[in-house]
């Protein structure tokens, strides 16, 4: 029993280096020191006073534990000759009254449950307890502990008892004066919550204390209401985005509104927000557009896809061919399979226009000569668009017999004379 006395006031000897300050979820720690006083039931003993100590930790919602100790002689212990010392060291869950009131104050009463370990003399056994208490607070640290409450101990002592206790209680962790929630060693502390512009945010935590903002953004402002504020919003009065730093982005393009040259037309940020030009419309912006202003395949780089030179020379091949009535721009049966390959070939190249010559041979007068030429050339360019070929990609040229290549002087001659050529377009 000696070693419990020394181990009992070692334990209090240390707590009470501790400093003090209030007892919350921050600064959770109350150290009691004290008296009690005990009224065994049962017994002849008379009531008796010794020391008594509890230290306790806050949990939250009014709910704390502690743990309490203390010691007492009993004399003459149920009609006993001689006198026993008694010691009990109890973990009692506590609830604080003024948690189920909403409000704390000087007046702070409290119940408890709990049990632990009793030992009178030589034996010992556990216990179940519960009572009531009040601490009375002179300040933010220091006050007055009253408790009473009933002990239940089981055996081999097996006896019921009344406890009583008071002393001096502390609340300790760290102070925090300005209630910012930053202790005040970490703290400039201002008593006076000075709150310079008004918006119920302190100055000490106001990061704009000269201008009404809002808690959540440490007392400054948003104007605009997009949720971040004025300190840190590129368009402090414009609703915006904040991936763009609070700006706007009317096209969503990603360039906000204020770097964007085309705010209303999508485009790329490394041309200022607007769409890259095609002149062409083909697909292919100028940058990398090498027909401008012709439209061509991505392909072919913007250009578009022209029949070669060997592919030029077979359709005059073919048109050389073409045979016409007599006197007329109707064409001859034989010519018509003539006419389908020559088709075929222009369909293969849709992005190429085709320039149709007209000739004739020096029979007749220049002026019926034109003419002629003039109708056989738009009756092959008829022939070719009936069958599927944009007339847009078709132009008629008439030459009469102003352009020979062969001499009139004989019927061969005249026969190559008389002919339609095809030549590309080249813009």
């Amino acid at each position: 029993m000696k070693h419990v006395k020394i181990a009992f006031l070692a334990v209090l000897l240390i707590v009470s280096y501790s400093t003090t300050n209030a007892q919350d979820t921050q600064n959770p720690w109350i150290l009691t020191l004290g008296a009690n006083a005990i009224d065994v039931k049962g017994g002849n003993s008379d009531i008796t006073i010794g020391p008594k100590m509890s230290l306790g930790r806050y949990l939250g919602k009014g709910f704390s534990l502690e743990l309490a100790g203390a010691v007492n002689e009993i004399s003459r212990p149920w009609g006993t000759g001689a006198d026993a010392t008694f010691v009990g060291i109890d973990l009692n869950a506590k609830y604080a009254l003024s948690n189920a009131f909403g409000k704390s104050g000087w007046f702070d009463p409290f119940l408890y449950v709990g049990g632990g370990e009793n030992w009178v003399g030589a034996e010992n056994g556990l216990g179940f307890n519960a009572g009531a208490g009040i601490n009375a607070w002179f300040s933010d640290h220091v006050g007055i502990n009253v408790t009473g409450g009933y002990k239940k101990v089981n055996t081999p002592v097996d006896f019921e008892m009344m406890q009583y206790s008071a002393g001096l209680t502390w609340r300790f962790g760290y102070s925090d004066t300005d209630g910012d929630g930053i202790r005040d060693r970490d703290d400039t502390p201002d008593p006076l919550n000075i709150d310079t512009d008004g918006d119920g945010v302190a100055d000490c935590r106001d990061e704009c204390p000269d201008v009404a903002g809002l808690a959540m953004f440490h007392g400054c402002p948003d104007t605009d209401g997009d949720g971040i504020p004025d300190i840190m919003d590129k368009c402090p009065d414009v609703f915006g985005l904040k991936i763009l730093h609070g700006c706007p982005d009317r096209d969503g393009d990603g360039t906000a509104d204020k770097d964007d040259a085309c705010p209303d037309v999508p485009g790329p940020k490394t041309n200022a927000g607007c769409p890259f030009k095609d002149s062409d419309g083909d697909g292919v912006i100028d940058l990398i557009d090498r027909c401008v202003f012709v439209k061509g395949p991505a392909s072919n780089y913007g250009c578009p896809v022209l029949p070669t030179v060997e592919i030029m020379n077979e359709l005059n091949e073919y048109g050389r061919t073409i045979l016409f009535d007599y006197d007329k721009s109707s064409f001859k049966k034989e010519s018509y399979t003539t006419l389908e390959a020559m088709t075929k070939i222009l369909k293969e190249y849709p992005d190429a226009d085709f320039i149709i010559e007209g000739h004739t041979d020096s029979d007749g007068t220049d002026a019926y000569n034109q003419s002629l030429s003039e109708r056989r050339a738009n009756a092959v360019r008829d022939y070719f668009t009936s069958n599927g070929i944009n007339a847009a990609r078709l132009t008629t040229k008439a030459f009469g017999e102003s352009n020979p290549v062969d001499t009139n002087d004989t019927a061969a001659g005249k026969a190559n004379n008389r002919r339609t050529e095809v030549k590309l377009d080249e813009y």
